[in-house]
């Protein structure tokens, strides 16, 4: 089907920004006006605690700019987003970018500023000016720094010198421009192999094509082997160097601090998953059986138990389908979910220029957009729910926080849309009277819970055991990440998978391991929807409105914390046997239904 240009969308089926400026005319006068007004900020250089008034006085300035610029951002953004090619929109984008990058810059000795007093001077403030009172938490947050942070001069020549270290630029320079891999023999053609289409190549139907895929790729990677271990270790020295300078015990510690989570919570959802690895092993013992294979190899486990859903939807349809699935949130999440279609909060189709993908993205000031590429696949139906989930957990955030606090943390960002996305699946399966689609279903949510539960814990621990190694003086030399890596993979996968050697290669392609401890909060986030989804579905008591409050909290607490208003407590591991438990049922569900 050719693809349209943008001026042949019907306006329906795109998002209203007119919401933000009336035109690019109002954006560009507003843009102007702000430009004198960032200026401003030098007036308080030196004064920010010079009074409890001062304080405030800052403070108030500070929401107001910020208000004022991401509505610029998110006008110029989201309008570039629709369509690349306008020169306009690039513009746009540009100045903003420009303008936000001179306010950073303007406004860096504010931080430093405030911690050269103690906090004990704020809470006086607080007592004698109680309109202050609202901006405690953040000052709280800057202040919980106070132990770890230097002077102003050795914090700007360690963030110079961090610039010059970024591993991950290292990493993405190597793996996207410098490695290339050999072509694979399909149906007697020779075809290119690349990162972006191995994933379809491993969940081939074709055994053989699946085997030449792994082996090609991860052959590939062991030819970069030393220069792969290097760029590694440096960028785990650089963060040990960093966190014994600003005062921690590990890199760990210091990479958990700033969500205010201990180093047990992530070591306790490693010790938890693996003493239910078993389940693991059921699912591939379910999956050998179902494929046929007398043994099931690594390059075996992607392949879909059942075939894909190749059923179309309209959009129409999507819509219809998520609002039902939803319904058991309640009247009022239905009602303010109906605003995303009525008010045109959604980019619905691809046109020529169009970013790939979907998002959902807002803020304070404006609607939580969503940006979709829908073709009516599955997939799609199941990104409009997850994307509303996080549209909707912004939408209550905002309409119940002032807007300090109405920005919710990474930590918590990935549990309202898998919660929708759960709810969704789970009404299919209750509402499908196909047996084959069951098992479709069936088979998307192990993966999902193979994928994100055992998976990116398998590479949490990898990652936090690899740190921890370097730290104790061990040297990581690509023989002993890669040895490391493999007794890691055959205990995950167990004795009943064979555990290619080439395996032991994989370490090499993640880029994950360059975003300091991220992986485990797709684990925990996967948990904490499970959990809050059981209670709903189950009609717990308070389930259902713990969570309707916790998507009110925005920032207002700690992750941790908000998560506790939605009856999860991610310090006790039934959190994470919860997912597991989850896991376990849907293999006995789908074993069920595949003997029939």
């Amino acid at each position: 089907m050719k693809q349209k240009n943008r001026s042949e969308i019907k306006l329906e089926d795109t998002w209203d920004l007119t919401y933000i400026f009336k035109d690019k005319k109002a954006f560009l006068k507003a843009l102007d006006d702000v430009k004198p007004l960032i200026l401003d900020i030098s007036k308080y250089k030196g004064k920010i605690l010079e009074s409890a008034n001062k304080l405030l006085s800052f403070l108030e300035f500070s929401d107001d700019i910020e208000r004022k610029l991401y509505k610029l951002y998110y006008y110029a953004h989201l309008s570039l987003d629709v369509d690349t090619t306008n020169t306009l929109s690039q513009e746009m984008e540009g100045k903003v970018s420009n303008l936000l990058q001179e306010y950073s810059v303007l406004s860096s000795f504010v931080v430093p500023e405030l911690l050269k007093s103690n906090y004990s001077v704020v809470e006086e403030y607080i007592k004698k000016n109680k309109d202050l009172e609202k901006y405690r938490f953040n000052l709280e947050c800057i202040y919980r720094y106070q132990n770890h942070s230097l002077s102003e001069e050795m914090e700007k020549t360690l963030s110079t010198l961090s610039k010059s270290f970024i591993a991950d630029d290292t990493f993405e320079a190597l793996t996207d421009a410098d490695i290339t891999f050999p072509s694979i023999l399909i149906d007697g053609k020779k075809v290119e192999l690349t990162e972006s289409n191995y994933n379809s190549y491993i969940r081939s139907a074709n055994r053989n094509t699946r085997k030449k895929a792994f082996t090609n790729l991860l052959k590939t990677y062991g030819n970069y082997k030393n220069t792969l271990a290097k760029t590694f270790s440096g960028n785990v020295e650089l963060l040990t160097s960093m966190a014994k300078i600003k005062k921690f015990n590990s890199s760990l510690e210091a990479s958990l601090y700033k969500d205010n989570i201990k180093v047990e919570v992530y070591n306790k959802l490693i010790d938890t998953v693996n003493k239910h690895l078993d389940v693991l092993y059921k699912y591939y013992a379910l999956k050998k059986k179902v494929l046929g294979l007398s043994r099931l190899h690594l390059y075996d486990i992607y392949t879909p138990l059942v075939k894909d859903n190749d059923k179309k939807y309209s959009f129409n349809e999507a819509k219809n389908i998520v609002i039902k699935a939803l319904s058991i949130l309640g009247d009022d999440y239905i009602k303010n979910l109906n605003k995303a279609f009525d008010e045109r909060w959604i980019d619905i189709y691809n046109n020529k220029g169009k970013r790939g993908g979907a998002y959902s993205s807002g803020f304070y000031d404006t609607k939580p957009y969503v940006l979709l590429n829908f073709e009516g696949r599955y997939e799609d139906v199941t990104t409009l729910a997850h994307e509303l989930g996080h549209s909707m957990h912004t939408y209550y955030s905002c309409s119940n926080q002032p807007y300090n606090l109405s920005s919710y943390n990474i930590f918590v960002a990935e549990v309202a849309s898998t919660v929708n996305e759960l709810l969704l699946v789970h009404y299919l399966i209750k509402n499908s009277k196909d047996k084959n689609e069951k098992l479709f279903l069936l088979n998307q949510l192990m993966e999902l819970y193979k994928g994100t539960i055992y998976r990116q814990v398998m590479f949490a621990e990898f990652e936090r055991d690899m740190h921890a190694d370097l730290e104790k003086g061990e040297v990581l030399t690509n023989e002993y990440l890669s040895s490391k890596y493999y007794e890691l993979v055959k205990r995950y996968f167990g004795k009943d998978v064979v555990c290619d050697e080439l395996i032991k290669n994989e370490w090499m392609r993640i880029p994950h391991f360059y975003y300091d401890f991220y992986v485990y909060k797709y684990a925990i986030g996967l948990s904490c929807a499970t959990k809050i989804v059981d209670g709903i579905l189950n009609n717990k008591k308070d389930a259902l409105n713990n969570y309707l409050c916790f998507l009110k909290t925005g920032g207002s607490m700690y992750p941790a914390d908000e998560l506790l208003v939605a009856g999860v407590n991610v310090f006790e591991k039934d959190v994470y046997e919860s997912a597991i438990n989850a896991f376990n049922s849907f293999i006995d569900s789908f074993n069920e239904i595949y003997k029939e």
